[in-house]
């Protein structure tokens, strides 16, 4: 578990990045979240409040492919993934 300063820093930075940046139909924002042992991404139409695409480590896609892969090519693997979803 996280401790509560970390998540406290967290929610600082999402609200400082969520006040600069907003997502339209028309150039949706890109959302990515990285713990540990995961990473999440999803593209956000802030406009009607919707996600448009979403995709994660955890995919059926992906699950057999990143055994023994380095993190930046998972990254990689996702922004692949979440490109086709769109």
């Amino acid at each position: 578990m996280a401790s509560k300063k970390t998540l406290k820093i967290r929610e600082k930075r999402e609200k400082r990045v969520r006040g600069k940046l907003t997502g339209t139909l028309e150039r949706p924002r890109l959302s990515v979240f990285r713990s540990d042992k995961h990473i999440y991404a999803q593209v956000v139409n802030d406009a009607e409040g919707t996600t448009i695409a979403a995709a994660s480590t955890l995919s059926k896609e992906l699950a057999g492919k990143l055994k023994g892969i380095k993190k930046v090519d998972v990254a990689k693997e996702v922004g692949k993934l979440i490109a086709a979803h769109l």
